[in-house]
């Protein structure tokens, strides 16, 4: 079952890379007591998600904060080395933490998983984006297949 507005989200573990490594980070150690626009993409470096998505919550950070984010977060089905590499490449800094769903359990649990065997890139997760606060989702705005439209930045600011 696919996740909605109102619902909570599920507890899953993902990885997350600290200044002493990768480490573990629950649903609750996100999103517990804040409010987080959290994107998922198909893939790090990946085209459209390495030209347009994370770009956009880079450089729309600032706007998103002062609508009352307190945290912008991306999740792949990715581990936490390559999530890291992304973010490095991306310059996306402390703008964005980066959820390393490397076994797709957050994908699975919220419905939104995707099978890429015909591009070769195996189980993903959907192209999408959420506001989610203290756990709830509040907004959710999940793309097309192959469509990148209502889980940009810019949408997201335009539903703030």
């Amino acid at each position: 079952m696919t996740i909605k507005t109102g619902d909570a989200l599920p507890d899953v573990t993902f990885m997350i890379m600290t200044a002493d490594g990768p480490a573990p980070a629950t649903t609750s150690d996100i999103f517990k007591g804040k409010r987080v626009a959290l994107f998922a993409v198909p893939g790090a470096f990946t085209p459209t998600c390495s030209a347009k998505h994370l770009p956009g919550f880079v450089t729309r950070s600032g706007e998103l904060k002062a609508k009352g984010i307190d945290t912008i977060a991306c999740t792949s089905v990715n581990d936490v080395f390559v999530m890291a590499a992304w973010a490095k490449d991306q310059g996306a800094g402390e703008d964005v933490t980066m959820l390393a769903d490397g076994n797709g359990d957050f994908a699975k649990a919220v419905g939104l998983e995707l099978d890429g065997s015909k591009w070769g890139i195996g189980p993903r997760s959907q192209r999408y984006a959420m506001v989610v606060k203290d756990g709830v989702v509040e907004h959710l705005f999940v793309e097309d297949t192959g469509s990148f439209d209502v889980s940009s930045a810019e949408h997201m600011l335009s539903q703030l």
